[in-house]
């Protein structure tokens, strides 16, 4: 699948590490409700272009999701802002 890495030269290795980091941290840097949100981008940086087949979950299961979600940020990020800022 990483065939593409092997005829890659030094430099060009160099520039697809940056790029991947630059995807990485766009990614890690996210806030507030971009933090929910569905991120085909990060999933654009790799070379192979497939449509992900997805499987959504039903509005009480999605729901019961993100409440376990913000329950594991109070867990891990208990120092973190909490802001009132409604999403777009």
């Amino acid at each position: 699948m990483d065939d593409d890495l092997e005829a890659m030269t030094a430099q060009a290795l160099r520039e697809e590490v940056r790029r991947l980091r630059a995807g990485i941290r766009a990614h890690r840097d996210s806030s507030l409700h971009e933090l929910c949100w569905h991120h085909p981008q990060l999933w654009d940086l790799l070379p192979e272009r497939t449509a992900p087949d997805i499987a959504v979950p039903e509005w009480p299961a999605f729901l019961r999701g993100c409440v376990r979600y913000r329950q594991s940020l109070d867990r891990q990020r208990p120092d973190a802002p909490r802001v009132d800022v409604e999403a777009e």
